[in-house]
């Protein structure tokens, strides 16, 4: 396993395999840099980096676009495996088993270390110095309401009383000069925790961390127990300590390799307009409202610093492929430590976070002595119980002869497999925890955070004898394996390219 400490070195090896795009020739921040970074989604094309922005040329800072969304054909999930260690050609789901097997590890702790040694710190802006527009920072989307510094980056904050230090994404888009502002949700960690500064009566001190190494952004998003430090579990990925400094004028520690670091305190009660901003369901949003605004004390970055960007929309880009794998290593991780027969689980991307498949061990009828509802039932009370699933309105349930990261299979089991009634097929959970941003909701299910949910049971195991059940007429289980060996090895000889 291979630990990539920077986003620069993180770009080398984007670059080693043909997933990176330098873009010499000069790119408007307004609007044009994010279209590029759509496009390239749209095409799974290598990730952009911007070198040369209208504006901002003789600074040499550059903008980097679709850090962690698909790529080529032949390693569609580089990005992902690359940022937590594997090779560019790993599954999905080995990249899920990586990261929810580390659940069972002990953390490590960061390694701190000296102002000198962190690059960060190259640069610093203290006070009155302090000004977010020295940054090409994009306005992304056409009918976004400003210019959005934070989509992929890593806010980190800590309780009053410094026993819980929470690393997470928002986003967050800039006011003036030393304002930004902030979507904080109360039922996101960040959210609880800022409620306790709150209480406290004291502003919450925040550090927003840009371009930091690429693990961090994919735990940032991991729905991990409140109390997990994210920078002591990706240690324990990596089987080594995060390499950390001193911030200049809040009591955190930050990335030491990281290109921007921001540092400031969230208000009590002040805020200021925040959005529209086109999110992840893949809609345009309509509406701007006021925000949590974050006071800005401090800025610290390296040279010619990088800022990435995610141009959230319509799938597949980063809150599929990140909080969609993140969060289904955590999913797979609880359900594995509750007993059950599961294999794997994976958000398909092109469902844009509405849509969770679990795999089933195909022995598990014999193995548990339950029937199919009975088993869903014991998945719901895991899976639906917490944060963890908040992204998953729809869940299918399937045996494990269907590759669930493959959603050509995923929607032949589905439309072939799930019995259309509520005795066997649907099961249905009333005013379970989720995300408002679904635009199904109505109102009061959006400001409530509560809404209905479904399960769709794809099982049959419970229902034909062990030497009945149906089996896959694919080209891997239908045919003995030495024809399959003999027309692999003749499939050229056939005229076929």
């Amino acid at each position: 396993m291979s630990h990539i400490k920077s986003l620069r070195d993180y770009l080398d090896a984007l670059e080693a395999i043909g997933e990176l795009q330098r873009i010499e020739s000069e790119v408007d921040w307004h609007l044009e840099v994010g279209a590029i970074i759509r496009r390239s989604y749209d095409l799974h094309a290598p990730a952009p980096l911007f070198t040369n922005l209208t504006g901002y040329r003789d600074s040499g800072m550059r903008l980097f676009g679709a850090p962690a969304s698909l790529s080529a054909a032949r390693h569609p999930l580089a990005r992902l495996a690359l940022s937590i260690g594997l090779s560019a050609e790993s599954t999905g789901q080995q990249i899920v088993d990586v990261l929810a097997d580390a659940r069972s590890k002990p953390g490590i702790e960061p390694v701190v270390v000296d102002r000198a040694a962190a690059p960060c710190k190259q640069h610093v802006m203290v006070g009155d110095a302090v000004d977010l527009t020295v940054f090409p920072t994009p306005w992304i989307h056409g009918n976004d309401g400003g210019r959005y510094i934070q989509t992929f980056g890593t806010n980190i904050a800590k309780t009053p009383d410094g026993s819980w230090t929470n690393w997470s994404i928002n986003r967050m888009m800039i006011h003036d000069k030393a304002t930004l502002a902030c979507l904080l949700p109360r039922t996101q960690q960040i959210g609880i925790i800022r409620s306790q500064w709150i209480e406290a009566g004291t502003p919450m001190p925040v550090a927003v961390a840009l371009g930091v190494e690429p693990g961090l952004p994919v735990v940032g998003a991991m729905p991990l127990p409140q109390g997990v430090d994210e920078s002591h579990y990706l240690g324990a990925v990596f089987g080594e300590g995060l390499e950390l400094v001193a911030a200049e004028t809040v009591d955190l520690l930050v990335p030491a390799s990281a290109e921007i670091v921001i540092e400031g305190y969230v208000a009590i009660e002040e805020t200021v307009p925040e959005g529209p901003f086109n999110e992840y369901p893949g809609y345009n949003a309509t509406e701007s409202s006021p925000k949590a605004a974050l006071h800005v004390t401090a800025i610290t970055y390296r040279d010619k610093a990088i800022l990435p960007v995610v141009a959230a929309g319509p799938p597949v880009e980063e809150d599929s492929t990140v909080t969609g794998t993140a969060a289904a290593a955590e999913i797979l991780h609880l359900l594995r430590e509750a007993g059950l027969p599961i294999s794997s689980a994976w958000y398909n991307p092109e469902a844009a976070l509405h849509w969770l498949t679990l795999a089933v061990r195909r022995d598990w009828h014999e193995t548990t002595g339950l029937a199919s509802h009975e088993l869903v039932a014991k998945i719901a009370e895991v899976v639906l119980g917490g944060p963890a699933a908040v992204h998953a309105p729809k869940t299918l349930v399937v045996e494990d002869d269907v590759d669930i990261t493959n959603l050509a299979e995923v929607v032949w089991a589905f439309a072939t497999r799930s019995h259309p009634d509520v005795d066997r097929g649907e099961f249905h959970y009333p005013r379970k925890l989720t995300d408002p941003l679904a635009i199904y909701l109505n109102a009061e299910e959006q400001h409530g955070f509560s809404a209905g949910k479904v399960i769709y049971n794809c099982l049959l195991a419970d229902l034909y004898p062990t030497d009945r059940r149906p089996s896959k007429g694919s080209f891997e289980h239908g045919w003995p394996a030495e024809i399959q060996a003999r027309v692999l090895d003749r499939w050229s000889e056939y005229g076929y390219r």
